[in-house]
């Protein structure tokens, strides 16, 4: 059989070869920040991380870390009802509660895991879950696996969110669910609004912040904040694995009853292992830095304002975004793993982002902004966009 399935495969490969969809991966040697070293040996900046406050090679992190790794071992070889709970997992999730000013937090492997773990214990078939078009994976995935009934709205689009919850009423129970920031465009959902017609419809509402937690809002408490919503959503997930330090680690926060019973039913925690130790306590050192100073949220936005302007003086197609994502519209596949290759040559390390990450025809560098990045390395990536996009057409 794996002979004929084996030739079945290889024809897929060489077609997603042709199309110019192929993924490459390359390989780094050095922490993760704002200059890295490649096994090539180049040393190059990095624009295309989701390490938005510089934290993932934090000293203090690190020691944090460390400290955990002495005095609570490498890892808990169990699953969090069993024996795989610490008072870190415990002290994380109470800070992480009140950082976002809710009631609970539940921990998760990854921010996928809690994404695909949320809907299903909270939701029947007599429910209906109202989700943005452009939602993550994870999300799209989450809802596969619950038995609500589905409903599509096109992207921030409030009038088609109507139209949705006016269908929905014919459901018990309704959840309108969003990210936060939009990770291909850098969008901002107009969670004021979704708040307001989930009032008007009797609908609760979902926000995954892993894009827009430490990124947005004064404090980056994320988009609750931004809109002055802190505490009046019913459920934030989001992840340790970007801005929050950028190494594993996912989370559910928001009404008690709820997080109570994803405690009780939701399958990823119950059947995977909990973070390690030492996360926890990184995690809970992250949460200590960002209470105590914005120093690191100011200079992010100082940056991506920056740059953003830069880029759009100079002739770029930029998707209109309120956060640390740029997304730089080249719309042709192939053309951005080009553009993509011709700027690691002038050492700026970017990824083009084509089908199925976004629709097809929408192909397009994303950029991704740091508090580690310095003016003058912003300057040189501006520098290197605008020579690669002369010489690719790109720009006149």
């Amino acid at each position: 059989m794996y002979e004929n399935y084996k030739e079945h495969l290889e024809k897929i490969i060489t077609e997603i070869r042709d199309a110019g969809l192929y993924k490459n991966e390359r390989i780094i040697v050095s922490p993760q920040g704002a200059e890295i070293e490649l096994d090539t040996g180049q040393k190059v900046l990095n624009f295309c991380a989701n390490n938005y406050l510089g934290l993932s090679n934090n000293p203090k992190l690190i020691e944090a870390a460390k400290s955990a790794l002495d005095s609570r071992g490498y890892g808990m070889s169990s699953v969090r009802f069993i024996c795989g709970t610490t008072d870190l997992h415990k002290e994380l999730e109470r800070k992480i509660a009140r950082f976002f000013q809710t009631e609970d937090t539940i921990l998760y492997a990854a921010c996928f895991d809690a994404n695909g773990g949320v809907f299903e214990p909270l939701l029947t078939d007599e429910d209906a879950i109202i989700s943005d078009a452009l939602n993550h994976a994870s999300i799209i995935d989450g809802v596969r696996l619950c038995k609500a009934q589905r409903y599509r709205y096109a992207n921030a689009d409030m009038a088609d969110l109507e139209k949705q919850l006016k269908l929905a009423q014919a459901q018990r129970f309704r959840l309108i669910v969003t990210d936060g920031v939009f990770s291909m465009d850098g969008n901002v959902a107009p969670l004021r609004k979704i708040v307001e017609l989930a009032g008007f419809y009797n609908a609760m509402v979902m926000v995954d912040e892993s894009h827009s937690a430490g990124v947005v809002g004064e404090t980056g408490r994320g988009v609750t904040e931004l809109y002055g919503l802190m505490g009046q959503v019913e459920v934030i997930t989001g992840t340790l694995g970007k801005a929050f330090g950028g190494a594993i680690g996912g989370f559910t926060t928001g009404r008690k009853e709820i997080i109570e019973l994803l405690r009780q039913r939701s399958r990823p925690y119950l059947f995977s292992n909990s973070i390690p130790p030492l996360v926890a306590a990184a995690g809970i050192k992250m949460v200590e830095m960002m209470t105590e100073t914005n120093e690191l949220q100011d200079k992010l936005h100082r940056n991506s304002e920056y740059f953003i302007n830069r880029m759009t003086n100079l002739g770029f197609d930029i998707k209109p975004t309120k956060s640390a994502i740029c997304a730089v519209m080249l719309y042709d596949a192939k053309l951005s793993q080009e553009f993509a290759v011709r700027l690691l040559e002038e050492g700026i390390y970017v990824i083009g982002f084509y089908f199925p990450v976004v629709p097809r025809g929408e192909a397009r560098i994303r950029v991704q902004l740091s508090a580690a990045h310095e003016t003058e390395h912003l300057d040189k990536a501006v520098r290197a966009f605008e020579k690669i996009g002369k010489k690719l057409g790109v720009l006149k």
